[in-house]
Order: structure tokens, then sequence, then C-alpha cells
């Protein structure tokens, strides 16, 4: 298509009437990948006398095009793909739009450094050599403003690259720094220099950023050349910012062009400050560069910054950024002892006449206050605004200081703040200074963890909130009653003498819920977080608890905020089941919460907005209120309506954000209610599907939910053939399993849910016992990682347990027996020095072997000859002794802790005593031995830990992996000591069968022919045994006299 016809097509697509505009689209679409076509589009965008708004809707759709389609060589190479633009184009596009990047207007500009951006990304320095040298030649010509703006994006590649990608950044310095310094030189020298030499000086200063960021290029270790960058950005810092031409908006005002370069100058200034402004932190070689620095430029660039502030204190003007940023210079300073004392003269000015102020409630705030208070309160709780606030940075450096320089500065500030409380209650009410007595309660506020450590002030605290904040709670000022509100919050946890004052600083609080300005609403909610916490006596709260919870509400509906659903949460957690006639309620309105900030968040379109975090606290909040009312199974059948359409939306894609969330509530849902309902069900396939395509990360804890699925709605599992339940996650396990693309520690849930399978489904999935030996046995001869050879050993022991027999024979009919035998003794064989196993350290681990093991006992004769039968004997018995041991420690420490939970740390001098006894004084199993009526909750919670996957240092380490002791399934019940003699025995009604046919005096000769220790170890096993019978049955009794008191 030739350039006017583009042109027309362009034209059409901006056209009011939806046919042709789609017309044009569509003819966009169609032609997009022929030859020249990106030539001719970027032809347009440069051409002056083409239509502005063409050109501009043409430079969009370059943009989009190179984004989508400028795919890196790498990746076009290794796929079968051809790259969709023809190199000779991408040539073409690559020369010109260096040409014209400083030629169109800003507002095409930023659409062709787009462009550049991705194009440099994926093609230098390979496929774009000649890019520095085209810098470097314009550098020193008339193009100078086109190469700086280029030099900025290629610098940008490399800020946050470090070791061998940041190589590239040394030859970009030492081809182009001292052509920027001859610049920077020259624009610095301009008298009445204009606007566009700060976007030049700014565009130099972002370069020079980018280049030091993490890591400082060895150029600039020269002293001279150093030195010589120094003087400049001294130069632009000391100098003061043209007056003429600034603009009077304060928005505006602040993004300037010279207020920017300086901006900039400071943020360079405080990075090479916090690089080597601490000798402690230097290797050997920065460390002479960080002496250099210390000594030649940190106190002038001090003296700088405290000269620069001095404007604020006789009423001048200073960006907010740039007034945050030296405050984090200084504040940095005050623990360095040569910076301090340069700091110390002017120290009183500083802290009384330009920090404090700056503290202070101010016209801007009023303005806000009054004409935006949603803002008000979104700026005041928005963590990216503390990065830009004064008062922020204030706080900070007031407590870094009171901190670290405590004894020479703290009482003379604490003066301070109580002269400005005299001089507000002596003041009239028309001349209260209301501004600077919020200042004073902030500081308090600010300094509470020191104050409550320190006194005399400790003894003070509670008449200082009575005499002073108190009061404020009636305040006409608003401002002053939101302060109060959170100063009390900061100090909720005192102890009061008067006990009578916590319930009135409480009862102001709640208040303050029903306040007519909304961020004295906000804050009270805030506040009562921390009372709350504080609360020893739930009698204060519990008969307002459904006016709480109203007001909770209608504030959740006005502003989103997290931090209402921390208080909601805390609340939810005190109270627990108390909270269960508003379990439905709260869950609802949650949910509406939910929906409302998502799509607040999708239409800001910006994954940290605080719509988006608002959104991960309401399924937080709901979250800790199934979990308080665990215990009440039909609560969870009434808000499952509820739950459900979030929980299907956001199992899919547009979930990523909240998948976490979500999956913990899909636990709760299938774990707690009374049974999985066939809505439930239906979340089963968009788990699968998102395990497939996205959530591999998720994967521990997908994990959850699928367990409880097979579980606790073992029927419909087994039963269901439309979805075909058992054969999709046959279809998603032998997928992940035999991907060599994921490392071992992607695929450690995926033995756990195998173990699942065959645990609760014994009998019952014959059919499926030889698909998944045979994925497991490929899997486990290229594992590395020793913890998942350990859960794939498990999945062959738990097939043994399932059915022995068939097991075995698929293991020989594959050929693989002797070698996975082979390996499984010799992981049992491994010990650390200290005598413990290296492999299997759980409990559960250990268990799982006994049962798979101890099922080949009962095999007859012929599958199994005398030689295998007393290797697997003594293999038992060994994980039998190691079983005991770990469950007695187990309960020993579950026994220590229980008394350092009742008498304070103690030391315990009886340990070896006791670990000698530990064979004698079988300890009791921490699943076998719970109760019935034992919280399922610990269970569930235990499950999203166990399901994680364990780092490499853990598999070295001496660590015993008790995270998933609380894991439920079906063998809690069975006890692996009475399990083995059973099958010794022959006692075992499920191996009867087996026994007969083999010769039970196999095991009468076996134990004649064991060496004495060996033999020994099997009395004890035969003894344990016994008296864990007793204690079974003991059990048992127990649990049907308190089930039956239960009931009556």
């Amino acid at each position: 298509m030739d350039l006017p016809s583009l042109a027309a097509v362009l034209q059409a697509a901006l056209s009011p009437n939806q046919d042709q505009r789609k017309a044009a689209e569509q003819s966009l679409n169609q032609i997009q990948f022929t030859p020249q076509h990106l030539v001719r589009v970027l032809q347009i965008i440069v051409d002056n006398s083409c239509d502005t708004a063409v050109r501009q809707f043409a430079s969009i759709h370059f943009k989009n095009f190179i984004a989508k389609n400028w795919a890196p060589y790498d990746t076009v190479i290794d796929s079968d793909e051809p790259s969709k633009i023809a190199p000779s184009d991408k040539d073409v596009v690559r020369d010109h739009i260096l040409v014209f990047i400083a030629q169109v207007p800003p507002i095409l500009r930023v659409q062709l450094g787009e462009c550049l951006k991705t194009i440099i990304h994926a093609d230098y320095p390979e496929q774009w050599p000649r890019l520095l040298e085209w810098i470097k030649h314009n550098l020193q010509d008339q193009q100078v403003y086109g190469s700086l703006f280029v030099l900025r994006i290629l610098s940008r590649k490399y800020e946050f690259k470090s070791d061998e990608e940041r190589i590239p950044v040394n030859r970009i310095v030492d081809e182009t720094f001292q052509h920027l310094l001859n610049i920077f030189t020259r624009l610095v020298q301009i008298e009445n220099p204009s606007l566009e030499v700060a976007e030049l000086i700014k565009l130099i200063c972002k370069i020079f950023w980018s280049s030091i960021y993490l890591e400082i290029p060895k150029q600039l270790f020269d002293p001279n050349v150093f030195n010589a960058w120094m003087l400049l950005f001294l130069n632009v810092l000391e100098r003061p910012v043209p007056v003429e031409g600034q603009p009077m908006d304060p928005e505006i005002r602040k993004s300037w062009g010279w207020w920017k370069v300086k901006k900039w100058t400071v943020h360079i200034l405080n990075r090479l400050y916090t690089r080597f402004g601490d000798l402690k932190i230097q290797n050997p070689e920065t460390k002479g560069f960080a002496q250099l620095f210390q000594k030649n430029y940190a106190g002038k660039i001090l003296e700088c910054h405290l000269n620069l502030l001095n404007v604020i204190r006789v009423g001048g003007y200073l960006p907010d950024r740039v007034t945050n940023l030296i405050l984090q210079y200084l504040s940095n300073s005050i623990t360095k002892n040569t910076m301090y004392t340069l700091l110390q003269p002017r120290l009183d000015v500083l802290l009384f006449e330009i920090v404090f102020p700056l503290m202070c409630f101010n016209d801007n705030d009023q303005k806000l206050w009054d004409e935006d208070p949603h803002e008000y309160v979104r700026k005041g709780y928005d963590i990216i605004e503390d990065l830009y606030s004064p008062r922020t940075a204030s706080m900070d450096f007031v407590s870094e200081l009171v901190r670290k320089r405590g004894k020479e500065n703290l009482h003379k500030f604490i003066q301070f703040i109580v002269e400005v409380f005299r001089r507000y209650d002596e003041s009239p009410i028309e001349r209260k200074p209301y501004r600077q007595k919020d200042g004073a309660l902030l500081a308090i506020g600010a300094l509470c963890d020191k104050l409550k450590q320190t006194e005399p002030y400790k003894s003070e605290l509670e008449r200082m909130l009575v005499q002073h904040v108190f009061p404020e709670f009636s305040s006409p000022v608003g401002h002053l009653r939101a302060k109060a509100a959170w100063v009390a919050g900061q100090y909720a946890h005192i102890s009061f003498s008067d006990q009578n004052n916590f319930r009135k600083a409480l009862s102001s609080v709640v208040s303050g819920l029903r306040d007519t300005e909304l961020p004295v609403r906000v804050d009270s909610v805030f506040a009562l977080r921390s009372f709350v916490e504080a609360c020893k006596d739930l009698n204060e709260i519990r008969p307002i608890l459904p006016l709480l919870l109203d007001e909770f509400f209608k504030l959740m509906n006005e502003v989103e905020n997290e931090d209402l659903v921390f208080t909601l949460e805390t609340i939810v957690d005190k109270f627990g089941e108390e909270m269960a006639p508003y379990a439905l309620g709260l869950c609802q309105n949650l949910a509406a919460a939910f929906w409302r900030c998502m799509n607040t968040a999708e239409a800001e379109d910006e994954a940290d907005d605080p719509g988006a975090l608002a959104a991960v606290g309401c399924l937080r909040a709901i979250s800790t209120i199934l979990e308080s009312v665990s215990r009440l199974p039909h609560l969870f059948v009434q808000v499952e309506p509820t739950l459900l359409p979030i929980m299907r939306r956001m199992l899919t894609s547009d979930g990523q954000e909240v998948f976490e969330e979500v999956l913990e509530i899909v636990s709760y849902m299938t774990f707690f209610a009374p049974t999985i309902s066939l809505e439930m069900w239906t979340l089963w396939p968009l788990m699968i599907e998102a395990l497939a395509d996205w959530a591999i990360d998720f994967f521990p804890n997908i994990l959850v939910p699928l367990d409880n699925y097979v579980s606790r709605g073992n029927a419909h599992f087994l039963a269901c053939k439309e979805p075909n339940y058992q054969q999709s996650l046959w279809n998603m396990l032998s997928s992940i399993m035999a991907d060599p693309n994921l490392e071992d520690s992607d695929i450690e849930p995926a033995p756990k849910l195998i173990e699942v399978v065959f645990q609760n489904c014994r009998g019952q999935v014959d059919h499926w016992v030889e698909p998944y030996l045979r994925i497991t046995v490929e899997r486990l001869r290229r594992s590395e990682r020793p913890y998942l050879k350990c859960l794939l050993v498990q999945v062959i022991a738990d097939a043994l347990y399932y059915n022995a027999p068939l097991t075995l024979s698929i293991l020989t009919k594959l050929g693989v027996a002797t070698e996975v035998f082979g390996l499984w003794f010799q992981m049992l064989q491994q010990k650390k020095k200290s005598g413990q196993m290296t492999n299997f350290k759980r409990e559960h681990d250990k268990k799982v072997c006994c049962l798979g093991l101890t099922s080949l006992l009962a095999l007859p004769a012929d599958q199994l000859p005398a030689d295998a039968l007393q290797r697997i004997f003594t293999a038992t018995l060994g994980l039998l002794v190691a079983y005991k041991e770990q469950v007695a420690e187990a309960a020993k420490a579950e026994e220590a802790e229980a008394d350092d939970d009742m008498d304070g740390p103690e030391t315990d001098d009886d340990d070896d005593e006791d670990a000698d006894d530990s064979d004698k004084e079988m300890g009791v199993d921490a699943e076998d031995g719970d109760e019935a009526d034992s919280i399922k909750l610990q269970k569930l919670a235990a499950q999203a830990k166990a399901f994680r996957p364990h780092d490499e240092d853990d598999d070295d380490s001496d660590d015993d992996y008790s995270d998933d002791e609380e894991l439920q399934s079906p063998i809690d019940e069975v006890d692996p000591f009475v399990f083995f003699m059973d099958a010794v025995q022959g006692n075992n009604i499920l191996m009867m069968k087996a026994m007969q046919a083999s010769d039970p005096a196999r095991f009468h000769s076996l134990k004649q022919t064991l060496d004495f220790h060996h033999q020994a170890l099997a009395n004890g096993v035969a003894q344990h045994a016994d008296q864990r019978r007793v204690e079974i049955e003991k059990e048992k009794l127990e649990k049907a006299s308190a089930a039956a008191a239960a009931t009556s």
C-alpha cells in the first residue's frame, strides 16, 4: 500500500463512524505484515505535512506493533516461527528512528521512545553494533539532544544489571562519558540558561544515574574524572533555580525542568552517599574510593543540602521529593561521627524551624481535606506516597535522631513538644495553634517506641494521653480529632494504671467511627485495631460488636483501604467462634467490597493500586472468618453461594494477583464444609487448567484443595465420569512429572498427590497403579534433590501398602524391582555424622516406609525369597526404632514448650538421660495420638506449609521435616508397630489369606538367624506393639465416652 493510501486508512481509523473505523482497523490488520509497511508508517509519523491526529494514531500503531512483533533474535532463532518483520525493514527503521527522534513533537517522541526502548532491549549490542558509534558521533555534532535521548534509553537497559550482564556499560562509559562531561561543562557555564538547557542537563543526570545505580563504572574510580563530575553536580546543587518562568500551579511547578534537574542531582548524590558513606560496608576494591568520597565530598553535600532546606525556613519553595531526599541524606548522617559533628551547629534550627514545621498540618493538607477527603485518606495510607512525603522523611529523621543520638536530643525535643502543648492550652480558642498541636501529636506518635522504653517519659505516658490527647477527641478541628485517634492507637498497648482511661480512649475511638469527617473515621478504624489487640477483657467490646461491624461496612463502601480489612481481621481473630452470627453478613459484605476493589483496580490497571491491595485484604479477611468458624460446618453451606463467584472467576488467569488467597478460601471450603457440593466440584477443572497453563509456582497451594477433594469427596472422585476427575488428575500429574524443563523443586507436590490417591482409594484404583509407578520410576532416575527422591520412593511405599502383590508384580514387569529396592535400601542406610537418617527425615516419611516394607512381609515365599525377607525385616526394624525415637523427641519438645509457656524459659539438664531412655519409653505419635475432637484447623494450616517446596539447603540440614506432622490421612489410624507385628504373626485380617499361603514358621526361623542387636530390637518392637494396643483401646473408649457425653 502506497503512502497516500496508508494515510487514508489511518485517517479512517479515527472516523466517528463505527463502520468506517472497523473497516480501517481490519485493513491495517491485513497489511501490517507486508514488506515496507512499518517503514511507511514511520514515514507518516515524521511527515510534518500530515495531519497531527493521523501522525499520533500512526505512532501508537507503530509502537504497539513493534512491542508485539520485534522479537529478540535469539527467540526467533530458537523457534520455528520466522521473524514477522523483514530484516531489511528492521535496518531501515533502526537507522531512521534515530534521525527523527529529536525532530518530532514531544507527543510523538514519547511513542517513538517506547519503540526505541523495545528495539534496544532486543537488538543491542549484537544486532545493532553501530548504535553506540552513532551516539558518540552525534554527541560531538549538532544532534546533542537526540543522542542524549537515545543514550538515556540505552543506559537504562543496564540500570539493574549486574555481573556479566553489565559488561557493556564499561564500553558505553568509555565511549561517551568524556563527551557528556564536556557538554555538561559547557551547559553550566551558560548565563541565563533556557529551559532547553535544563532538559539537556536532566538527560545527562539520568544517564549518569543509570550507569552508577548498581555499580560504579571503573572509569569513575579515577579521582580526576570523578572530581570533574562532582564539581558539576555540586555546582548545580548550589546554584539557585531561575525564578523567571516558574509555573504557579504547584503540580506543574514540581515537574518544571530546573526543579527536575535539582531532584536528579540530589538523587545521584544520595545514591553515592548510600554506597560510599559508610566505610564498614566497603570491600577492599572500593574502600579507597569511599575514603576519598567522605573526605572530599560528603560534608560539602551536607552543607549544600542544609542551605537548600533553609529555603523552606524563610518561606521559599522546594519540591516535596527534593525535601524528602535531602532529609534522607541527613538521616543517614546521624550515625556517622564526622557528619554528625558537621550537622550539630545547625541542628536546633534544622529540628525546630524546618523539620517540625514540616510535620505540622499545612495549607495543602487543609485544601485536600476539604475538597477531596478520599484522596487525603489515600495519600495518608499509601506507602508509595511516603517515598515523596517531606512529612514522612521528617518523622524518620526525628526517630533516627532520638534513637541514635538520644542522650543529647530526646530531652530537648520533648521539652519543645511540651512547650507547644502549653502554648496551645493557654491560647484562647480563636487563636489556638491547631496545626502546631497536630505536628506535636504526630511527633509523640512517631516516637512511641522510644518513649515506651525510656524513663521518665515511660511513667508519664498515661498522664500525657489524658492531658493532651483525649481532649482532642472532641476538638472542633477535624484533623486534630483524627490525630488524637491515631496517637491513642499508638499507645493502646501501654499498661494503664487506671483502666477507666483505657475504656475512655476505646470509647472515643469507637465514637470516631461515626464522625462526620471521613479521615477521622478511617484513622479511628486504624486505631481500633490496636485497642482490640490490647484489650484484656473482651466484654469492653462485646456489647458494641454489631455496631462496630455495621460502621465498618459503611466505611468499606466509602473507601478502599486495606487497613480497614486488617482491623476487621483482628476483631474476627480475637472473637473467634463468637463471630458465627455475623459470619454470613461479613462474608457478603467482604465479597461485595472485593468486587468493588477489583473493578477499581482493573480500571486503574495497576497491580499495586490501593484497590488491588484492599481486594487482597478482603480475601484474607474472608479466610480469617472461615478459620474462626471452622467447627461450625453448617456456616460453610450458608456462605458458599456468596463465595463461589469469586472462586470461579479468580481461579482463572484473571485472578493471578489474588490466586494464593483464593486457593486458601477453596481449601477451607473443601475441608470444613459437611460435604463438598457439586458446585464446589466445578472448581477442580479450573485449578487443573491453571496449573497446566501458568500456575506451576502455586502447585503447593493447589495441592491442598486437591487433597481435600480426593480425601473428603472420595466417592464422587471415584464414581464421576463426566468430568473424569481420575483421568484429569493423571493427565496433569503425568505431564508435570515428565516435563524436563521443570526443576525437582517444582514437582515436589506431585508425588504427594499420588500418595493422597493411593492412601484414600485403597482397592479402588488398581488400574492406576502401573501408570503412576511408571512415571514415578522414570522421574526417580533423573532426580537430583534428595528430598524429591524420598517423596518418589514413598510413592512406591504407598503403592506397596495399597496392594503389595500387585505393586511387586508391576515393578518386576517393568524390570525395575532390583533397581528400586537397591536405591531404597541405600537411602535408608545413609546416616549423618550425628547418627540420624540422611533421608526420610519426617515422622510421616518413616511411617510410610514402614507400612510399605511391612506390607511385603505378608507375601508368600515364592514372591519374597529368604534373603530379601531378612533384608526387609531388618530394614523395617531400623525404621521403627528411628520412628520411635523421633516421636519421643517430638513429645519431649512439645512438653518442654508447654512448660515454657507456663513457667517461662528453662534450661533442660536432663536431655542426655532422656535420650538414653528413648528406646524404653515410647512417645505418642502426634498423628496417632490425636483426640477425635482435636481442631482440624491445625491440620489444614499444616497442609499449606507442608506442601510448600523445600529449599535445597534443607536437604543437607539437620532439620527433621516436621512441617506436615499434623496432616490428616487414612494412615493416621494405623499404628506402624501393631501393623508390623500383625504382619509377622499373621494377625492382620487383610493379610491373613496371604500369610496362610506362606509359611508362618519363616518368621520364627528368621528370628533365629538374626544377630543379638536385631533380636533385641525385634523384642522391643513386639513389647511396644503390645503397649500401643492397650493405649489405642483406651483412646477409643475415651473418645466414645466423650462423644456420648457431647450428644447427651
